[in-house]
């Protein structure tokens, strides 16, 4: 079972981290343009995000914000 752990969004896109079964799946999308990569931890799907030269700028800071949001609330989970 896959369940979201962040979802942000802007008029530049989406970013979602979902977390399933030892894997975190990374959704990125926008206009013209989608990728869904999988890795071992949270730390590697930020590693991910951050070398995606689709994502705008502003979009990946928020995303990344909300990821560190998520991480000091409900603590470092890697692959759930």
């Amino acid at each position: 079972m896959t369940r979201s752990y962040t979802d942000t969004r802007t008029e530049q896109g989406r970013i979602r981290f979902l977390l399933g079964s030892g894997v975190v799946v990374l959704v990125t999308e926008g206009p013209g343009w989608a990728h869904t990569q999988r890795f071992s931890s949270l730390d590697d799907a930020a590693l991910g995000l951050a070398l995606n030269p689709q994502v705008p700028q502003e979009l990946y800071l928020q995303a990344l914000g909300e990821l560190c949001q998520q991480i000091s609330f409900f603590g470092h989970l890697g692959a759930a």
